[in-house]
């Protein structure tokens, strides 16, 4: 007799809870509304853009989500932040660290701001390494089988580097470090971390139409545009069960970029 045809779950963190840095726009906010979409008892929304975020988690309802002010780069608040949501859900099984900041002006190696490219790595690096920390030792301690997903960007697996955000291309490369090495040391707790890669999408700096000029010549894949719901399915895919058995990888989400004259992938 033949077998049923196995039934695909559409909600596919019930029962998690998932904290979300960098949530009150972008990425953040629509990856945040992905994983309550699919079951996901707990949604916190983290990140220093107050009524963004408390508008986000009211939008998405004050029974699943929550917003915490929190600068990644001050340890204090994460660690306090993380101890938050533990006395509050009882748990924490998924990071999404996504918070991030772009070069404010372009930065090559000769005319390097060494004060804009400390407070750029500050964020993007320090407040990352940071936000793996605190979760996995969580994780570790409460014996939780967790997953930890971070945002870098698609200029990290650009082999010639960018002419002109020197300090976003390195901040962005370290995070691949980042992971590749957490994903040695936290696999044996059995808790996965990956990063996802994505290029430039819409944001309130740029248009999709700006984007399209810029980077469809060298893009691949034709007919379609990058938008922040497809970064957040791939990060619903790297926190739920359906990539279980995948860990230090990073996955790239740009149409098959190829190398971009006067690189500025992925700045939020």
């Amino acid at each position: 007799m033949a077998q049923p045809e196995p039934v695909l779950s559409t909600r596919k963190l019930e029962g998690k809870v998932a904290i979300v840095t960098g949530g009150a726009n972008g990425i953040g906010e629509a990856t945040a509304r992905v994983f309550a979409d699919h079951g996901a008892r707990a949604v916190v929304i983290v990140d220093i853009q107050d009524e963004k975020g408390r508008g986000v988690a009211e939008s998405i309802g004050s029974q699943r989500c929550s917003y915490v002010h929190c600068d990644v780069s001050d340890e204090e608040q994460v660690k306090g932040m993380i101890d938050w949501t533990i006395q509050k859900y009882g748990q924490l099984d998924i990071m999404f660290s996504n918070a991030g900041i772009g070069s404010k002006s372009p930065q090559t190696i000769l005319d390097l701001d060494v004060s804009q490219f400390d407070r750029l790595f500050e964020v993007n690096v320090r407040g990352m390494a940071i936000c793996v920390k605190h979760a996995a030792r969580v994780m570790v301690e409460r014996h939780i089988k967790g997953t930890i997903v971070c945002t870098a960007s698609a200029i990290a697996n650009n082999c010639r580097g960018s002419t002109n955000v020197t300090d976003y291309t390195m901040s962005k490369h370290a995070i691949l470090g980042l992971v590749r090495s957490a994903s040695q040391q936290l696999g044996t707790y059995g808790i996965r971390i990956n990063s996802v890669l994505p290029a430039a999408v819409p944001s309130s700096r740029r248009t999709n139409e700006e984007i399209q000029k810029t980077f469809g010549p060298f893009t691949r894949l034709k007919d379609i545009s990058l938008t922040v719901k497809h970064i957040a399915d791939t990060v619903l895919f790297l926190a739920s069960n359906d990539s279980a058995f995948v860990t230090g990888h990073d996955l790239v989400v740009d149409g098959g970029l190829i190398s971009v004259p006067n690189l500025t992938i992925g700045e939020k």
